[in-house]
């Protein structure tokens, strides 16, 4: 017994040891992409983006890093100090420009949120954790003596589905093969559920955690490929929330989505995601006005995005069909419905009145509840259907959906920073500057540090190839101007 207490008192002196050396500045910058994903390319960072990043007012870098490109012969046991010099450039050129520099596995040993899945499972196998904590004993020691000011380790990105006993296990071990190797090493973890809420045991730790800003995906990922297109139109303030339709079998979730006093004329349903062949119906008033089949087959007309779901034997797919009722009458209560089937996500309805006015009411989806009841309001801006809630503002919906989340790490001092955040260039330029204005300012009332995903790119200031921006010469490059100058403003 008293060997065992000893050990556990060595582990919490290891893990909390670095609890001080907290960063005194708030964090600006980018993530800089130069071993970010392995497809047997030349691995490197440039000089010039550090260069750059620090004329235009900015003192942060993030590196996520691809473990692949380190070891040898790829045999994940064996690194390769040769092929870490890139690394040790770039810790330099952030020394040489006054950027802080932090190093994220963002393939670890054991865990990845890309494509493929790592072999074996950092939080289930031994061997993943023992080696994935070698890699990071290995960058302690590499980098043993440059002060926290100018250098963090972000332990792996983005931990998805996985419980917090389980976080806390794997987090625990690798914060102590930093610290019995580098004591001050500063150190940040990554939120559980791919950042969207602080794992509250790891406060114990001495260590900061990270969050991400890419809520809505419809925003953040409109029309990227590798998330599933095409995606639900972006809107900005964000539409209302609404709860994929449930089958039976998903009691007492199952109950309808129920919008009263619809006006004559055509309801246009455009489903999102679904899960198996489902059953999707419309009733005005009693009058079953809708009856459709929703199957997700690969191939098939309509369909995208369609997998397999081995674990619950079911294909899944988004329907890129709009399926159109006909109320040839006011109607006092319209029922839109799952009765046989898994589950089905409602994208956006659109009713066209016997004037031929429109309204559109696009949904963003929430998961684990039934739906409150919708009236329909009007046509025209700001009207359409709405819930008894009503529809929050950008800053409210980014408070109740992150920031809220968050509250605990703020409440115990936990320094918390945004380790990404972003739009992808197909998202409109407007909408865009208005989601990050709204984001950047509430991470400022609270003194947060952020990195936008990419710095030269698709998400970046330059060389982002949107079609609707006016770009302005820079060093050879095209500059956005306007994000730049909302990026300063916060």
């Amino acid at each position: 017994m008293v060997k065992y207490v000893g050990i556990v008192c060595v582990m919490v002196a290891l893990v909390c040891s670095g609890a001080d050396e907290r960063p005194s500045v708030r964090w600006r910058g980018f993530n800089l992409l130069g071993m970010f994903i392995n497809h047997g390319q030349t691995p490197h960072f440039e000089e010039e983006d550090f260069k750059l990043i620090s004329e235009l007012g900015f003192n942060f870098v993030r590196l996520p890093m691809d473990y692949r490109f380190w070891i040898k012969d790829k045999d994940w046991t064996v690194i390769d100090d040769e092929r870490l010099a890139p690394v040790d450039q770039a810790v330099a050129y952030g020394k040489k420009y006054g950027l802080h520099v932090q190093l994220c596995f963002h393939r670890a040993p054991g865990y990845t949120v890309a494509k493929p899945p790592e072999p074996r499972d950092l939080f289930t196998d031994p061997e993943a954790l023992r080696v994935c904590s070698m890699h990071w004993a290995h960058f302690a020691r590499r980098y043993k003596g440059i002060p926290s000011s100018e250098l963090s380790f972000n332990l792996f990105n983005e931990p998805g589905d996985v419980s917090e006993e389980a976080y806390e296990r794997v987090a625990t071990a690798l914060v102590a093969a930093i610290r019995e190797v580098d004591p001050k090493r500063f150190i940040v973890a990554d939120g559980l559920r791919w950042g969207g809420r602080p794992a509250e045991s790891l406060f114990k730790l001495g260590i900061g955690q990270a969050m991400r800003g890419y809520a809505p995906m419809s925003i953040s990922h409109y029309m990227a490929s590798w998330v599933g297109t095409p995606s639900d139109d972006p809107v900005w303030p964000p539409p209302q929330a609404v709860s994929p339709l449930y089958g039976p079998g998903k009691r007492p979730w199952n109950v309808p989505l129920v919008i009263e006093q619809v006006p004559a004329g055509t309801l246009s349903v455009q489903p999102g995601m679904v899960s198996g062949k489902v059953r999707l119906c419309v009733d005005a008033d009693g009058t079953r006005v809708l009856d459709q089949v929703l199957e997700p087959l690969q191939d098939a007309p309509g369909w995208t995005n369609v997998v397999y779901k081995s674990e619950w034997k079911i294909n899944q797919g988004r329907c890129v069909r709009t399926f159109n009722a006909t109320l040839p009458r006011d109607v006092r209560r319209l029922l839109i419905s799952l009765p046989e089937g898994d589950w089905a996500q409602l994208s956006k309805l659109t009713l066209t009145g016997r004037d031929g006015q429109t309204a559109i009411m696009p949904f963003e989806q929430t998961w684990g509840r039934t739906n409150e009841l919708f009236r329909f309001t009007g046509f025209g801006p700001g009207k359409g259907f709405q819930s008894a809630q009503g529809r929050l503002d950008g800053p409210a919906y980014l408070k109740k959906t992150l920031m809220d989340a968050w509250q605990p790490a703020f409440d115990a001092g936990v320094f918390t920073m945004v380790g990404e955040f972003g739009a992808y260039n197909k998202t409109p330029h407007a909408l865009v500057l208005v989601w990050m204005e709204d984001y950047l300012r509430l991470w400022k009332e609270r003194n947060l540090g952020w990195a936008l995903w990419n710095f030269r790119g698709s998400f970046g200031v330059l060389d982002s190839g949107r079609e609707d921006v006016e770009y302005e010469p820079f060093h050879g490059h095209q500059l956005d101007r306007k994000m730049l100058d909302l990026l300063l403003k916060f």
